[in-house]
């Protein structure tokens, strides 16, 4: 089913769709609920897996995630807060280029 379908029978636009696809926006559980009938599957089904990982035990802080331990951090929960309240997506994303230009100065300089 494409994009354009899905958000016509949820009444959304094919660009909402691909933010819920694309993770920029989330997915409420009555909506989650409403595209599982569309789709004729089970709400089960976007869950496969998820057993897995709550029963599995969480990794010692060595083996953590690196977006754990930052967003462990003072400075990474402070920028993740601020970001998520920026809601202008042209705004979001020159916030995202400019972090990833930084990073990458930052690594051409520690590479010279």
């Amino acid at each position: 089913m494409s994009q354009e379908r899905l958000g016509e029978l949820l009444g959304l636009t094919f660009q909402q769709v691909q933010k819920y696809e694309k993770g920029v926006n989330r997915i409420g559980a009555g909506r989650l609920f409403e595209i599982a009938k569309i789709l004729g599957v089970k709400i089960d089904y976007f869950y496969e897996g998820a057993h897995d990982l709550i029963s599995s035990p969480l990794p010692a802080s060595d083996d953590a995630p690196p977006v754990m331990e930052f967003v462990s951090s003072g400075e990474g929960m402070q920028l993740s807060l601020a970001f998520m309240r920026i809601r202008d997506t042209k705004v979001r994303k020159r916030v995202l280029d400019l972090v990833k230009s930084l990073a990458d100065e930052a690594t051409e300089n520690a590479a010279a």
